[in-house]
């Protein structure tokens, strides 16, 4: 950045968040960044809470019965990493999932009943900043970016009201990650660390995948370039959209 240039992106103005649901396809999406952000969230106290819409049970070099159990497990060790208590496995089919109103009705129910200030989730996009996206990240984007709508609608789904008795739940802030940032979070030093740990910790998967880079050769650099872009040292990058006042 020169003497006269301005930081891209806006520093995430998120002090009244309170609890953040992070929506995502498979075990281990959150951990290339978002994690980051995560740990510096729950480090101030705000709960967080991950859905992830499948086990991840067809993304490894063993049969799907043996592959989602282990991937649950190791998401369970990533979310201790960075803070997160609740964890919610659906079970979705991994590598075919689906857009679709059953997709929307799932998450939507998870917003009904955990009433997060904000929802993370992908951007639903082909085109992303690392070539094309998986169908199954696209598929979980949309239906989330849709659902976090749904969730305040009463008339939509109306079952989760008179069956389930969750009440319509009004996101304030939907923040989505592989697209164009608007906004940052600042991550500091033990957040990098702790993003680190949270990507090891899905060392079966990795193992699974030798051309991967370990975590601790890319995530320190990949948040110094969302730092780079907010003008500090490292950060996390997000397109906010804000749903209601």
């Amino acid at each position: 950045m020169t003497e006269h240039s301005s930081p891209a992106l806006a520093p995430l103005d998120d002090g009244d968040i309170q609890r953040v649901l992070v929506v995502v396809a498979h075990p281990d999406d959150i951990e290339y960044g978002t994690s980051a952000a995560v740990s510096t969230w729950t480090d101030r106290g705000v709960e967080v809470a991950y859905l992830l819409l499948t086990a991840g049970e067809a993304g490894m070099q063993r049969p799907p019965e043996e592959a989602g159990p282990l991937r649950a497990e190791e998401q369970r060790r990533a979310c201790a990493a960075v803070g997160v208590e609740r964890l919610t496995i659906l079970d979705f089919p991994d590598g075919t999932l689906e857009y679709g109103l059953g997709l929307r009705r799932a998450i939507a129910r998870e917003i009904r009943a955990f009433r997060p200030d904000a929802v993370v989730c992908g951007s639903g996009r082909l085109n992303v900043g690392w070539g094309l996206d998986h169908p199954d990240h696209r598929a979980a984007g949309l239906a989330a970016i849709d659902a976090a709508r749904d969730a305040d609608n009463r008339w939509v789904f109306p079952d989760l009201l008179h069956e389930e008795d969750l009440a319509p739940w009004g996101v304030t802030w939907l923040l989505l990650t592989g697209s164009d940032a608007t906004h940052y979070v600042e991550v500091p030093e033990a957040g990098v660390s702790r993003a680190v740990a949270s990507l090891a910790a899905h060392e079966a998967y990795l193992a699974d995948l030798p051309w991967h880079p370990a975590p601790t050769d890319f995530i320190p650099e990949l948040l110094a370039e969302g730092g780079r872009r907010a003008g500090v040292p490292h950060a996390v990058a997000f397109e906010v959209h804000r749903l209601r006042e």
